[in-house]
């Protein structure tokens, strides 16, 4: 394992472990069990199943995880780095299970984190905040083995319900995670606020359908074609307050995937996010036919092994070698240079998530010492909003790297987020 990927995957165990041992320690022993709906009586805004299967975004089950005090809230942000000083209330996280639906429509299952507060009344705004990039599927909100759980908490903590899903895949979901599939990562992420809502009615709270919209790296990007969907109506029940994505991959084509190749992105983050997204597109495109046609031996023997979601990142990091160069066959480096045909396709589709005019405050978390997205990706993203009449604010957190980016941007947004409350 390079020393970059050491310290990748010792930065991701060391932001992650307060959060989870708070949550294994508090679990409860069984999960509260949720009636299932049948489709025929959906929610109003809920998407509908058919064939008996209960509706997208019904409640399956909810268990309880943790409480914490104020108190208690503000030493667990500290000992993980985080300034804790927009906590103004107690939290309580549950673990939700829910209906959705797979990249093809069939009926699935993804889970959730939702974290409440113990006050600010009982209609609460939402927050949506959609993590980065694992390929473990135990690396999630709902497990505590996220930075992005530590985020929802935050989130709460100022009064709000924070939504963290898992995606699909992922979590207590089924089946292998379709990374950087946009469309799918919005339909769940629409479905865990659906699930949400019923969860925060059996709590007492009821959700306002005012969302404060973001998410970090791959939850980024998922957060601006989130807020689209929400702004063209795709639930009735919810309308994004405002916009605050932190370090996206907001253009792949033309940002992204070239930094890969020129030395903007870390040679091992450029392999990893790459062997990930081509393996797993793979399974819903038809990219290749064998991995011997991409990938370099010995990697081509072991790529779809590793990314089923059962290895951890820092295992899969050290399986694979340090550069592209390494990694891809000389047809498949100069293809992912200059992509055609369905590999251009797949990129297409995946991309364009700010090619919208949004009617709500939007900011952009970037740094400029970013080495995993970089802060090309928020001025592009800007420049296409500005395109259509809109001025999105972009906020350089300065010389840090990705997760110092992340860590900055959650506090200001927590800060953010309560002066909008007051408008």
């Amino acid at each position: 394992m390079s020393e970059h990927q050491t310290r990748r995957a010792v930065r991701r165990t060391a932001a992650a472990v307060a959060v989870a041992l708070s949550l294994s320690l508090a679990a409860a022993p069984a999960a509260v069990a949720a009636p299932t709906a049948p489709a025929a009586t959906a929610a109003p805004g809920s998407a509908r199943a058919g064939h008996g299967e209960p509706a997208r975004g019904t409640l399956l089950s909810v268990t309880p995880l943790l409480g914490k005090t104020p108190g208690e809230l503000r030493e667990l942000l500290s000992a993980n780095g985080v300034d804790a000083s927009a906590v103004r209330h107690g939290v309580t996280a549950h673990r939700l299970l829910y209906a959705t639906v797979t990249p093809d429509g069939k009926p699935t299952t993804a889970s959730a984190l939702l974290v409440l507060p113990d006050g600010g009344g009982t209609r609460l705004a939402a927050v949506s905040e959609t993590h980065g990039t694992t390929a473990y599927r135990g690396y999630v909100p709902s497990t505590g083995e996220s930075f992005s759980a530590l985020a929802a908490l935050l989130y709460a903590s100022g009064g709000r319900a924070a939504v963290a899903p898992d995606y699909l895949g992922l979590g207590s979901g089924p089946g292998t995670h379709p990374y950087v599939d946009t469309r799918s990562s919005v339909s769940a992420s629409l479905d865990a606020l659906r699930a949400a809502r019923d969860a925060a009615a059996r709590h007492g709270r009821r959700l306002t359908g005012e969302v404060y919209v973001t998410g970090f790296s791959q939850g980024g990007q998922v957060a601006m074609a989130l807020g689209r969907e929400l702004a063209r109506g795709a639930d009735r029940s919810f309308r994004p307050r405002a916009l605050a994505p932190v370090a996206g991959p907001y253009d792949i084509g033309g940002v992204e995937l070239p930094a890969m190749f020129d030395g903007r992105i870390d040679g091992g983050s450029a392999v990893f996010y790459l062997t990930y997204f081509l393996v797993a597109q793979n399974r819903l495109h038809p990219l290749y036919d064998d991995p011997r046609e991409v990938f370099r031996a010995p990697y081509a023997d072991r790529v779809e092994e590793l990314f089923d979601n059962d290895h951890r990142d820092e295992e899969i990091a050290g399986l694979l070698p340090g550069t592209v160069e390494e990694l891809l066959t000389d047809e498949w480096y100069e293809r992912l240079k200059r992509p055609t045909g369905t590999l251009a396709e797949v990129i297409r589709l995946n991309d364009g998530v700010c090619a919208w005019k949004p009617r709500v405050p939007v900011r952009l978390h970037t740094s400029r010492g970013d080495r995993d997205v970089p802060a090309a990706n928020a001025r592009s993203c800007a420049e296409e909003l500005a395109g259509r009449g809109v001025r999105a604010e972009v906020i350089d957190h300065g010389d840090t790297d990705h997760f110092g980016t992340y860590t900055a941007a959650i506090v200001h947004n927590a800060r953010w987020f309560a002066r909008l409350d007051r408008d």
